[in-house]
């Protein structure tokens, strides 16, 4: 009897500190947190920036999601959301999700399957609803069709079979859009399922959401919103974090020297640096003179001497590699010995660059004949630092280059349409995955392919390695890619960025990943304890 009682008062024990534990989760209460740059839409599906995504994430809902409290994304951490449950065909070629009832869209109209066809049919360019720019158009050129097969399931067709296709419906980029509002609205006032509803735009100001009353989570979120303070200038918004102006600064923007004197000048404050799956490249215009010139273009990638742009930038906080991110926090990435055998990797920039200078001098360029340029940047920090030092080392090389800043509202559509000689990129992979950053960056054709790079041969390999389902195989055609892409000098990569967040202490719920900072922003389970 007495064990018994032990037996059921430890039960009752327990049962209180559960109730202790989410009691302790506050309601109530504006996150402020200030925002690096001032996005030209709110439109997820027609942007690349995290400047839109992080505000507009928690808008929304995608049919699966990564999960928040896991910091490494993968296939094994997606975890449902608008959709309950997913499974494959035998052939591996039909993927169907049995979709969540009683969803309401923050205009009060029911969530169906035919949202889900509505929004991948819009991506495909299938729909009447034309976007202005489709930047993961290129993630899906395996999938045939969205069927419609009941008002609360729906299965995507895809031509062959794409073991990682879940992971591409979960990132950040892929939420699910109403049928019912035109994309033009989406762009400057948007209609989603989320914990958050929009509020506010104000440009070069403010972004503000807030607690969506009816959210499908009847817990969630705990904030009563959130208001996205735009501040350009990296030392004014370290210097509003720290004069408690906001609570958290801009997610995975701070670069370590930045983040390191934050913290220095708030020491309780809790600063993060990680790997976010960003990096900084070099872009060539390939369809103009110079650089449709594949020597000229090899120059450039012997001149690079990546160890000083992550010395001078990060304090050495940065990674080498190629277009997928470095591990241990990458899960396909070359491995760093790999990697120092490709072209214009060998840590010997003196000899890189003695070759480098032969090619120009065969092309009749000396230290008497110099080739002109302009080197093109988006107009923040991120992109201008290393913009610089690029400017630099083409000195190097007989090549004198002068910066030409785009601003944010100007920069994709400039780059898209190929109206630049040479820049500085910042390419940030929505999700860690080789699907996603070859289809969209590389493939022949991708609208986010911004040097217009197209290899037959290695379009087949990207589908290739995209089929294959042991992780094992795919990692080494994965490799043989990056291998190719680097000898092509396919938009060399200078370095895989780590950056951080500072944010109060009384800011609880907040986990950073580790390999995609563009996902785990919805906020939803975010709370304030003041």
């Amino acid at each position: 009897m007495a064990n018994r009682r032990r037996v059921a008062a430890l039960a009752m024990a327990l049962i209180l500190a559960l109730c202790g534990a989410s009691r302790a989760e506050k309601y109530g209460g504006v996150l402020r947190v200030y925002l690096f740059d001032s996005p030209g839409t709110m439109s997820i599906h027609e942007e690349v920036t995290i400047a839109t995504l992080a505000p507009m994430m928690g808008v929304f809902n995608n049919l699966v999601t990564f999960d928040p409290k896991v910091p490494q994304t993968s296939l094994e951490s997606i975890v449902p959301d608008l959709a309950v449950s997913w499974s494959w065909d035998e052939s591996r070629t039909r993927l169907t999700f049995q979709l969540r009832q009683g969803v309401r869209w923050h205009d009060g109209k029911p969530f169906t399957a035919r949202d889900v066809k509505c929004t991948w049919d819009m991506l495909l360019g299938r729909s009447a609803e034309k976007m202005r720019i489709n930047p993961r158009k290129a993630w899906y050129r395996d999938l045939e069709e969205i069927s419609v097969d009941s008002e609360f399931a729906a299965t995507f067709h895809l031509k062959r079979p794409q073991p990682s296709f879940p992971v591409l419906l979960a990132a950040g980029f892929s939420p699910v859009y109403p049928c019912h509002v035109p994309e033009a609205q989406m762009r400057q006032n948007p209609v989603g399922t989320g914990p958050y509803r929009f509020g506010e735009f104000r440009r070069n100001e403010l972004i503000r959401v807030v607690r969506n009353p009816t959210y499908w989570k009847p817990e969630r979120p705990f904030l009563d919103g959130i208001d996205w303070t735009i501040i350009k200038n990296q030392s004014t918004g370290s210097l509003a974090f720290v004069a408690g102006r906001v609570d958290m600064t801009s997610p995975y923007y701070f670069q370590p020297p930045i983040l390191r004197d934050t913290q220095r000048q708030a020491p309780a404050a809790i600063c993060e640096l990680v790997p976010a799956n960003n990096q900084r490249n070099v872009i060539v215009n390939r369809s103009a003179p110079p650089f449709d010139n594949p020597d000229i273009r090899r120059a450039v990638a012997l001149t690079l001497d990546r160890r000083a742009f992550i010395e001078t930038l990060t304090q050495g906080e940065a990674d080498i590699g190629g277009a997928l991110l470095a591990p241990p926090a990458g899960i396909w990435g070359m491995p760093p010995a790999t990697m120092r055998q490709l072209p214009g990797y060998d840590p010997d920039v003196a000899k890189n660059r003695t070759e480098a200078r032969a090619i120009m001098q065969r092309l009749g360029f000396g230290p008497d004949k110099r080739l002109r340029l302009k080197v093109s940047a988006r107009d923040n920090a991120a992109y201008r630092d290393p913009a610089v030092l690029l400017i630099d080392q083409l000195r190097e090389i007989y090549i004198d280059a002068e910066l030409e800043p785009i601003d944010t509202a100007m920069w994709y559509p400039k780059v898209n349409r190929k109206d630049y000689a040479i820049g500085l990129n910042l390419t940030g992979n929505g999700v860690d995955d080789p699907d996603q950053a070859f289809y969209e960056n590389y493939a022949c054709g991708s609208e986010s392919n911004y040097d217009g790079y197209c290899s037959p041969e290695i379009d087949t390999l990207i589908d290739a390695q995209s089929r294959e389902a042991d992780p094992e195989k795919r990692k080494r055609l994965v490799w043989d890619i990056e291998s190719r892409l680097a000898q092509d000098v396919a938009r060399p990569v200078l370095f895989h960025s780590k950056s951080g967040t500072c944010w109060q202490p009384y800011v609880k719920g907040y986990v950073q990943m580790v390999n995609s900072e563009y996902n785990g922003l919805r906020m939803e389970d975010v709370w304030l304890d003041r």
